[in-house]
C-alpha cells in the first residue's frame, strides 16, 4: 500500500511563488499565489493580466495587423478553479528578512505598562504628600455614609488612625498605644 500523501502536496509547496495561471478563455495571470483550495480555486497578490488581441481586419486589407499582447495590472484577485488551465512557475517567493517582518513599525508615543503592571498609588495622593480631610462634602454629594470616618477624621480615639468598627468601643485589651 502506497504511504497517505500529505493534503495539499505540490500546492501547498507553492504558496507565495510567483505563478503564471493560464485560464480557458486564453487569458494568463502572473501573480503571488497566497491560497488555493479544493476546487482550485486560486488567490494571486500583485496579479497582472496578459490576453492577446488581434486587431479587425479593415476592408481592402489582405491580413489583419499582427497580435498583440495587452498587459492590465490588477492586484489581488480570485481565480475560479473550474476556469483554471495551466499553472506554471515565474519566479521563487519574494526575498523577507525575518528580523523585519516580526518587527512592529515606529510610531509616535511610548510603551508604559497599564493595568495590573502600574504600581498602586500611595495613600494620599502621588508623592506621598497627606492631605488634610476635606472639611465638606464636593458639590453635588451628601458626604460620607453614617458611621463612616476616614482616616484622621475628627472624633476618632486618639493614637488610632481611624476608629473601630461599630460595636468596639476601643483597642483590644492588653494593647498599648505607642509612647509619645
Amino acid at each position: 500500500m502506497p504511504p497517505p500523501k500529505s493534503k495539499g502536496g505540490k500546492m501547498l509547496s507553492l504558496i507565495n511563488w510567483r505563478l503564471k495561471v493560464t485560464i480557458n478563455d486564453g487569458r494568463a495571470f502572473v501573480g503571488q499565489m497566497l491560497a488555493f483550495d479544493r476546487h482550485m480555486n486560486l488567490v494571486l497578490a500583485e496579479c497582472e493580466e496578459f490576453r492577446r488581441v488581434r486587431p479587425k481586419k479593415k476592408p481592402g486589407e489582405a491580413e489583419a495587423g499582427p497580435v498583440q499582447e495587452m498587459k492590465r495590472t490588477l492586484g489581488l484577485i480570485i481565480l475560479r478553479g473550474e476556469t483554471v488551465v495551466s499553472l506554471s512557475v515565474e519566479g521563487p517567493p519574494p526575498v523577507t528578512d525575518d528580523d523585519k517582518k516580526n518587527a512592529l513599525p515606529f510610531g509616535p508615543g511610548r510603551g508604559v505598562p497599564a493595568g495590573r503592571g502600574m504600581p498602586m498609588m500611595p495613600p494620599g495622593g502621588p508623592g506621598g504628600i497627606a492631605r488634610p480631610p476635606m472639611p465638606f462634602a464636593p458639590p453635588g454629594m451628601p458626604g460620607p455614609p453614617p458611621g463612616f470616618r476616614p482616616p484622621g477624621f475628627p472624633g476618632g480615639p486618639p493614637g488610632m488612625p481611624f476608629p473601630p468598627p461599630p460595636g468596639f468601643g476601643g483597642p483590644p485589651p492588653g494593647f498599648q498605644p505607642p509612647p509619645q
